[in-house]
């Protein structure tokens, strides 16, 4: 079974989580490697200016990112930024850089959207029921809830208290001070008010953590059972007593005590305070007992969604795994092709091609270029029928054809632009920006299809074979189903490049209807 590889990077706060999965054309997937990479954009504040120092922490992440992509072979990376980016008032400068310097695309989303890529992720990874549950997701800017169960997304909400926004604005003293607990716990009672509706109409009984605060919550608590801290998360399961043997104790501690903490990523070790308040406000707040772990997080939500969008164009991975060939019948079907047409001049037009190789000096990449030409030729006719082969010329030149070079791309344009009207002149400024060897290569191509499309001049493939014969011409014998007038004259009247190639006159008959 064929596959397509991408990366999904999360660029959080904290840190930037980069996962490289193969794609089944059936939907499901498979992760080959992963990557995470602490940054800390948020260290001086959520929403303020990055520094030169922060972007340039988070470019060199992004760089050893796509070293591992490139490393890996991934035909695409899908980058989303949140908090610290998004509301930076120089975020723009930072995905201009990682352009520039990277050639990465970040794009930016809403708290809203994070919310529903972590939903969606959870559904994905865990084994839910009907019984609602809720999935919070404590990042550095923000927090995010997601009521839903195994079908559905009941509810979302994105709120600006992540770990590092509040440890900027609350947490002053080391080891933390009661009253900045109690200052911690008010800001979320406030901030979250507008989940008291929500859960009392779904009822949820079972807290999901997703990401790495949640995460070092439940490894701490993992070794404080005396379980394996090398062990799975996804699914590990604790009670609100454990949480709070964790709680009680841990906060109490400085920052050089909750280093010597097993489970505890030491990169995390000034952010985890406020998460661990947020835990115990919500399983407090909504009386909940029971609390898991998810191992999906954004980034997983990213290759879901990718997935629900791309399904269609996945299932063609079996169909045509050669990815040349698949990213022209792609472009075919997004713009809705003439199928019975260009297949069948595509098969007349290889045919001449293979029938006239004594006489021209072409090669197999050339059969190859006028194969998927003829394919693409008519497409311009999504745009509109009068002018369609200049159509066929912008879409194609347009269309980011994967697996062909610059050259390539220009060379099929071009032979589509010219299957029909005019032959290559000197006043078609785009086919004079070419260089000499597409230029050749362009007309003696397009004479094949030329030809080819003449004799479906009907486009009902009434021609059903032809035989070739070489001698003082080049006679082209056609064998149709009904009158052949048509394509005579359609072929006929668009020989000339094609004569001009094997340098023989080139004339059409009927072998059954004479």
């Amino acid at each position: 079974m064929s596959y397509q590889r991408i990366a999904a990077i999360d660029l959080g706060t904290n840190s930037f989580h980069a996962v490289i999965v193969d794609i089944q054309a059936d939907g499901t997937y498979a992760v080959v490697d992963s990557l995470k990479e602490m940054v800390g954009l948020g260290r001086n504040g959520v929403g303020k200016r990055m520094t030169t120092e922060e972007m340039n922490l988070g470019l060199e992440a992004l760089r050893k990112i796509k070293r591992l992509c490139d490393h890996r072979v991934c035909e695409r990376i899908i980058a989303c930024a949140t908090s610290a980016i998004r509301e930076a008032p120089n975020g723009g400068d930072f995905v201009q850089l990682i352009i520039d310097e990277l050639a990465i695309k970040i794009r930016p989303i809403p708290g809203y959207k994070e919310a529903e890529l972590i939903g969606h992720a959870v559904m994905h990874g865990m084994a839910l029921d009907e019984k609602p549950a809720i999935v919070m997701d404590i990042g550095g800017g923000s927090t995010e809830f997601v009521i839903l169960n195994k079908t559905d997304i009941k509810y979302m909400v994105s709120r600006k208290i992540g770990v590092s926004r509040m440890n900027a604005d609350f947490v002053k003293n080391d080891p933390i001070k009661t009253s900045e607990i109690s200052a911690l716990t008010k800001h979320y009672k406030k901030e979250l008010n507008m989940l008291n509706g929500p859960v009392k109409t779904f009822k949820p009984n079972i807290l999901i953590g997703s990401s790495g605060t949640m995460q070092n919550i439940a490894s701490m608590i993992a070794n404080q059972k005396g379980l394996s801290i090398n062990l799975t998360l996804n699914e590990f399961e604790y009670s609100y007593e454990d949480f709070m043997q964790l709680f009680k104790s841990f906060m109490k501690l400085n920052r050089k005590q909750r280093l010597k903490t097993p489970g505890l990523d030491e990169k995390r070790v000034d952010f985890i305070l406020p998460g661990l308040v947020l835990v115990k406000f919500i399983l407090e707040k909504f009386d909940i007992k029971r609390v898991k772990t998810s191992v999906q997080a954004m980034r997983e939500g990213i290759i879901i969604e990718y997935i629900k969008n791309e399904l269609k164009a996945l299932k063609m991975l079996d169909e045509y795994p050669d990815t040349r060939k698949r990213s022209v019948h792609e472009l075919l079907n997004k713009y809705q092709w003439h199928q019975k047409h260009s297949e069948h001049v595509q098969t007349l037009a290889l045919k001449l091609f293979d029938d006239l190789q004594s006489l021209h000096n072409l090669d197999i990449k050339d059969r190859e270029l006028l194969g998927y030409s003829s394919l693409l030729h008519d497409i311009g006719y999504f745009i509109s029928q009068r002018k369609h082969h200049k159509h066929s010329l912008y879409i194609i030149t347009n269309s980011n054809l994967k697996g062909f070079t610059q050259e390539e791309i220009e060379i099929i344009a071009h032979v589509a632009r010219y299957h029909r009207r005019s032959v290559p002149k000197k006043s078609h400024e785009l086919f004079q920006t070419l260089s000499e060897d597409q230029k050749r290569r362009i007309s003696a191509i397009a004479g094949f299809l030329r030809v080819a499309d003449g004799l479906d001049r009907s486009h009902y493939q009434n021609v059903i074979y032809f035989n070739t014969k070489i001698d003082a011409k080049v006679t082209i014998q056609i064998t149709t189903i009904a009158d052949p007038e048509l394509e005579i004259w359609g072929a006929d009247r668009k020989s000339e490049l094609l004569s001009a190639l094997v340098g023989k006159p080139i004339e059409i008959v009927s072998t059954n209807f004479n």
